[in-house]
């Protein structure tokens, strides 16, 4: 789970970054409205979403103009339908155009990465699996996107290279075997947990037999998760990865692995589809 303070300074720097590669020099378009002018706007989705990203929209007008207040008509985390008025803005109408796109790229990008996370989470509700996300994010935004997998009702992996270890086929081979490349990871953060991938029922005897604490089945079979489980005797957390679908999850929920990572999460997201229009009355 992303901490509260990782989090804010990355809204913070992720929104600065935006602001700056959308406006350059100057917003040259909003330059032909009258500085003076004032305009109500209201947001609206198109399509059934789960909402998220109500602080990145917040800070894109606090860094933009503070003076441009928002009114905000749902929370995050809610579930709304197509046509409904999302939030409005009332300010100086070159602030608000120049603010637009860039509030409305974060929220699309970020309820649509929540909206997919619902979808997912609901075809395994009625199992005690756990989703979760991968590294498999868009530079730039990993905690953005990661606090939207949470939002959106799955779960997240490791943050990044440096909180939890995840031992893949080419470390394995760096290092000689399972077991050394475990032993030494304990020995060298005894603090962080040590997950192992795995392509066969032999190599998840070694790395039960090293005492991984998360074990990645990675493109196991129905049959042979079924087996991992019942070898496993809950000696380790079991992870099933690799072509998880829509289709598949319900079948690799019910072999009784606690956790199901799945890229598709993050890096198949569609953003949903918002529209901002001027109040004229």
């Amino acid at each position: 789970m992303i901490n509260t303070p990782l989090l804010n300074t990355d809204i913070t720097r992720a929104v600065r970054e935006a602001l700056s590669e959308d406006i350059g020099s100057g917003d040259i378009t909003a330059e032909l409205v009258a500085a003076d002018t004032q305009y109500l706007a209201k947001v609206i989705t198109r399509e059934p979403a789960i909402v998220c990203g109500v602080d990145w929209v917040n800070e894109t007008f606090a860094q933009l103009d503070s003076s441009v207040t928002i009114d905000w008509s749902v929370s995050e985390g809610d579930r709304v339908e197509a046509d409904q008025t999302l939030f409005t803005l009332n300010g100086s109408a070159r602030s608000i155009l120049t603010g637009e796109r860039t509030a409305l790229n974060f929220l699309q990008l970020l309820s649509g990465t929540a909206t997919l996370c619902d979808r997912y989470a609901q075809l395994t509700a009625h199992t005690s699996v756990k989703l979760l996300d991968t590294r498999k994010t868009i530079p730039g935004l990993r905690t953005a996107q990661k606090y939207a997998v949470s939002c959106g009702g799955c779960f997240n992996h490791r943050i990044g290279l440096y909180d939890a270890y995840l031992i893949k086929e080419n470390h394995i081979a760096a290092c000689g075997s399972i077991t050394d490349a475990v032993t030494t990871a304990k020995a060298k953060h005894p603090d962080k947990p040590v997950e192992v991938e795995v392509e066969n029922l032999d190599e998840l005897e070694q790395a039960l037999a090293a005492q991984a604490d998360i074990v990645m089945l990675d493109n196991f079979s129905i049959k042979d998760l079924e087996q991992a489980v019942d070898i496993n005797q809950g000696r380790a957390k079991l992870e099933a990865s690799g072509n998880v679908s829509e289709v598949s999850l319900a079948s690799l929920a019910a072999t009784g692995v606690d956790y199901i990572s799945i890229g598709a999460l993050t890096k198949h997201v569609t953003a949903i589809d918002l529209s901002m229009r001027f109040l004229t009355d």
